[in-house]
């Protein structure tokens, strides 16, 4: 199935984590920046059905919502998503079925990482 790109109307940011030391404590901060070339990505999201939810909750998973963006490197389950101001947390990094080369689905929850 071929990912078409009217599927794609969102636009996301995707952040990195990055940890520095403070200076007076010795304590690593952690801080999210913009992963490089990555200020608007065309992405699907995609709220979870409520059956999905349901079967989600009974697994313990806080999963809320798929989010679905064209393949790129170096996408990881450490990074996040914004959509207009909404965080998203990326659980897992789920290629395509068919090749695996053309988009990625996200399963994220939604909520706020600290730094």
């Amino acid at each position: 199935m071929a990912l078409s790109a009217g599927r794609l109307r969102h636009r996301v940011r995707i952040e990195r984590p990055e940890y520095t030391q403070n200076p007076s404590t010795g304590e690593m901060v952690k801080t999210w920046v913009l992963v490089p070339g990555c200020e608007s990505v065309p992405a699907a999201i995609e709220p979870l059905s409520v059956r999905e939810f349901m079967a989600a909750q009974q697994m313990q998973s806080e999963v809320s919502a798929r989010i679905v963006i064209r393949r790129r490197p170096g996408i990881d389950a450490t990074m996040r998503l914004v959509h207009r101001g909404q965080i998203y947390n990326i659980h897992g990094v789920l290629p395509d079925p068919e090749s695996g080369l053309e988009y990625f689905t996200l399963p994220c929850s939604q909520g706020v990482n600290e730094g």
